[in-house]
């Protein structure tokens, strides 16, 4: 089988703690030598971001550098994209340790299965011993915390509306675009779903395997990451996205919910008690996977964290996505 060029391109923006990891384990893969680029784009990185990468590309000259002036995540790959020299292009992370089999089962699949682009499932490790960071990663996977299939693993390879560590066609850019410089979040899913409306095709992989560490280590952390996810669950709509997937809107139709029927209330009071009675479920539901969780992990300090955890995930999902509603019909800047 022909061996194409393979293109990696690899953001970061104060990524000191991780990005080493990140790029031994790329330099490391099992895929000849000879038919791999490594492109790290720096977004203004104020810690040794910088040098560590430098200090990589000294020694290995796959390494290319290049400069990203903003620290937009869409624009940095953009500049690796345009760089890219590879058939195949693939999108990496500074948080993720990937096996020395990625690229070369990247290109397998990518082949076998005539598809546009191939990726795999996240193996989630937290940021460190805490129980809240535990907690995070275990709502994190699962399928009431509203995590994709990347996040749940499958069985054998399916096609899906994304994946994780995508590797594309370069010809994929030419025939839909790039990344929406415009999105400071779900830049990945835009693209994705512009792909796969226009025809393309994305194939889940399960045995591609990826190791991720989570930059939230905290339950404020995770509120504030899910806050913003919630309103780029919206927004992105605003700069010509197409509309997300059922599963980004029910953080928002559950607190929209809560709300209104706690507003109508002060009109007619008895419509509090649908409020409450909305509440009650969910907070049950939350009680009933957080028991469940922290039986098969056998660890009951979990159970308090993964409450909360829970209760992060969604509640501040769901009133970023209020925000972004706001943001949506006021005039862009």
């Amino acid at each position: 089988m022909k061996q194409p060029l393979v293109s990696i391109i690899i953001p970061y923006h104060n990524e000191a703690e991780f990005i080493g990891r990140a790029l031994e384990s790329l330099m490391g893969q099992d895929y000849p030598r000879e038919k791999i680029e490594i492109l790290a784009v720096n977004s203004n990185s104020s810690d040794d971001s910088l040098e560590m990468v430098k200090s990589y590309a000294q020694k290995d000259n796959r390494i290319k550098l290049f400069d990203n002036p903003l620290e937009f995540t869409p624009i940095s790959l953009n500049i690796g994209i345009k760089n890219a020299k590879g058939d195949l292009i693939t999108k990496s992370d500074a948080h993720t340790i990937y096996p020395p089999d990625y690229i070369s089962k990247c290109v397998r699949y990518i082949e076998e299965y005539k598809t546009d682009a191939v990726g795999g499932i996240t193996q989630n490790v937290p940021a460190n011993d805490s129980l809240a960071a535990k907690a995070i990663i275990l709502v994190l996977g699962s399928p009431f915390g509203g995590g994709g299939a990347f996040r749940q693993g499958g069985v054998k390879p399916e096609f899906a509306d994304t994946a994780f560590g995508i590797c594309y066609r370069k010809e994929v850019f030419q025939k839909i675009g790039l990344f929406n410089e415009k999105l400071i979040r779900s830049q990945d899913f835009d693209f994705n779903l512009r792909l796969t409306r226009a025809g393309g095709k994305i194939l889940l992989a399960p045995d591609i395997a990826l190791t991720y560490y989570p930059k939230q280590k905290t339950l404020i952390s995770f509120w504030r990451r899910n806050f913003v996810d919630g309103i780029w669950a919206i927004l992105p709509s605003k700069f010509g996205s197409p509309i997300f997937k059922p599963r980004h809107l029910a953080p928002l139709v559950f607190v929209s919910a809560i709300l209104l029927f706690a507003l109508c209330s002060l009109l007619f009071a008895p419509l509090i008690w649908v409020a409450v009675g909305i509440l009650a479920f969910y907070f049950s539901a939350i009680l009933y996977f957080s028991l469940k969780i922290s039986a098969r992990e056998k660890d009951i300090q979990l159970f308090p964290f993964l409450i909360l955890t829970f209760a992060a995930r969604h509640l501040a999902y769901g009133l970023g996505s209020l925000v972004g509603v706001v943001k949506l019909v006021l005039p862009t800047k």
